[in-house]
């Protein structure tokens, strides 16, 4: 049985797709198709039911990749042994972070990656938490920063952090050294003009949902998506943002902003952060690694 070709067909069975596989695995639609057409071949089953919406394993493709998923992963654990002798674990790490956390985390992490794991690679990507989803499912990811996010279907989600979301406000020309505006109630905001990113971001639609429980809505002056962008907009004065204390900090010029604390009822505003895996793909020793390194750093800068 030929490796690449398993792993050729347990990816189109994952994802349902000779397309959504080749996009994943970065090849052509026909090589793919031949490669599983070749599996099937050699052992003699079809493995695939294959249809206009795409394919589907068989009975015994579905056996086939229950042992496929195993054997994979034995190769994967089996190379990480061998990079162990040769002194360190190695493989590639794909890590999928929000932008906001992303400015925070990717040069602290990068710099720890590199010292306990110089065998290794680690890949840093920023996006959108569904966009992120569908890279732990498609396999594109190896490992997610979620907002906002406690169940998905496929992926095992682990609670992190949680992270306080302020009132970013233009600060008035000499006012550099005033004292720190005091919090703001969600349902006053609710009469300002924000400048936020446009659905499905998550930390837009945790605004809309705790709003929603306060029965009020945000007035939304401007949809923009990037959070460079968004303070520009906020010091040009076309309306205030809805972000956390790091994701101005590490802004060009933080001082041009105020950030005022936002409260419900007594409580600060919190958005949840979570670690992502997907739950069909067992994590390998390098992954683990990361994860615990993710998990360090996270907590000492969120």
């Amino acid at each position: 049985m030929d490796l690449k070709q398993l792993e050729y067909f347990v990816r189109v069975a994952e994802l349902g797709s000779f397309t959504r596989a080749a996009a994943a695995l970065n090849t052509s639609q026909p090589m793919l198709s031949r490669q599983v057409r070749l599996l099937e071949v050699g052992l003699h089953q079809t493995l695939l039911t294959r249809n206009g919406r795409g394919a589907a394993p068989t009975e015994a493709g579905q056996l086939l990749l229950e042992h496929g998923r195993g054997i994979l992963h034995q190769v994967a654990r089996a190379k990480e042994d061998l990079a162990r002798v040769r002194g360190g674990l190695a493989g590639r790490v794909a890590l999928g972070l929000p932008p906001s956390v992303a400015r925070v985390l990717t040069v602290p992490l990068t710099r720890a990656f590199r010292l306990q794991l110089p065998q290794a690679q680690l890949s840093i990507s920023e996006g959108l938490s569904t966009a992120m989803q569908d890279g732990l499912t498609t396999g594109r990811l190896d490992i997610a920063v979620l907002y906002n996010t406690s169940s998905v279907p496929g992926l095992e989600v682990t609670p992190l952090t949680r992270e306080e979301l302020l009132l970013v406000q233009a600060r008035p020309p000499g006012l550099q050294k005033e004292p720190p505006p005091g919090p703001i109630a969600l349902q006053e905001i609710a009469a300002l003009p924000l400048v936020i990113p446009s659905r499905p971001n998550a930390i837009r639609m945790f605004v809309e949902s705790e709003m929603a429980a306060l029965s009020c809505r945000p007035h939304i002056g401007l949809e923009i998506d990037g959070i460079s962008a968004i303070l520009d907009l906020v010091d040009d004065g076309a309306g205030c943002a809805i972000l956390s204390r790091n994701a101005v900090a590490r802004s060009t010029r933080p001082s041009a902003f105020s950030m005022r604390p936002i409260v419900v009822g007594a409580l600060p505003l919190r958005i949840g952060l979570s670690l992502a895996l997907s739950a069909s793909r067992p994590t390998t020793l390098t992954q683990q690694a990361t994860l615990a390194l993710l998990q360090t750093t996270a907590l000492a800068l969120l």
